[in-house]
């Protein structure tokens, strides 16, 4: 099975690959071996046959992404208002910056487990990343509605634009897929996490030169031409990758996956969600900005 440039959904694949793939006809040998039992003598199949988890449907996805992105909002909006509360500038920054840093390695820290502990299925793991991602989200949409931004624009109407060309990409890109005008091969997959690993090697770079100059580092993040391009870079990035996901989202059904396997398709999509709104997000505020 092809892999996917999202690290969480090339672990669920992989996980199909040695487990989810051989489902069906290993429920079948169990069966079987259950009814026969081990000295030959046929035994009673409804009592004896383990029980077999129903296979994955795209029903399964979309509703186990809807709750993922559900818990998300509902954090995100909780942190936003709990940040908006406080009466001063100071005191805004003073809970938005640990909000956002407890949400961002929290999130890390559980997108590691998930994908290095084959533990992407884990219903527990992912919504507690949707919780902490909330936190990420609710702080950094405020920080850049009220803060990075100036006052000709509102919070709500720079979040808003936000959120639309989040999901617009989305649908779009669904889209895309479904009528097969982007064929999903493996030298696309190629080209598409070499890019990603190219940008991971610029962020990082930008962030260790910007120690040393102010914090300018190559000029990725600093709102000018350069960081215009590079954020719309990682736009296009964020939204090819949605077509590697419902790739692989597609061959796990295919496949006769397990039910449970549609909370590693959420915990991927969620991932690609966030990273996309952000960057839209980051570019909005680059055009809203003095």
């Amino acid at each position: 099975m092809r892999e996917s440039s999202n690290p969480v959904m090339r672990g669920v694949v992989r996980d199909n690959q040695t487990g989810y793939a051989g489902f069906g006809a290993g429920a079948a040998a169990a069966g079987q071996g259950a009814m026969w039992g081990q000295q030959g003598q046929q035994t009673d199949p409804y009592t004896q046959a383990p029980p077999v988890s129903r296979q994955l449907t795209i029903d399964d996805v979309v509703t186990k992404t809807a709750i993922t992105l559900g818990v998300l909002t509902i954090s995100a909006i909780a942190t936003y208002f709990a940040i908006s509360s406080r009466a001063t500038e100071s005191a805004q920054a003073s809970l938005a910056m640990p909000l956002m840093l407890v949400g961002a390695l929290g999130g890390l820290a559980l997108v590691l487990v998930a994908s290095f502990g084959r533990k992407q299925d884990n219903p527990a793991i992912v919504l507690a990343y949707a919780l902490f991602e909330g936190l990420f989200v609710g702080s950094i949409s405020f920080v850049f509605a009220n803060m990075v931004v100036a006052g000709d624009t509102s919070a709500g109407a720079l979040i808003g634009q936000a959120v639309l060309g989040t999901f617009g990409v989305f649908f779009g890109m669904l889209l895309v897929y479904k009528v097969g005008a982007i064929r999903v091969t493996p030298r696309f997959t190629r080209m598409l996490f070499a890019g990603m690993i190219g940008v991971i090697v610029l962020m990082l770079g930008n962030l260790v030169i910007g120690l040393f100059n102010g914090g300018e580092g190559f000029g990725l993040r600093n709102g000018g031409p350069l960081a215009i391009i590079f954020s719309l870079v990682c736009i296009a990035l964020a939204a090819f990758s949605f077509l590697l996901d419902f790739d692989a989202a597609d061959r796990l059904i295919r496949a006769g996956a397990p039910e449970r396997a549609a909370w590693g398709v959420a915990l991927g999509l969620t991932v690609t969600l966030v990273w996309l709104y952000v960057e839209i997000l980051r570019l909005l505020s680059y055009f809203n900005s003095d």
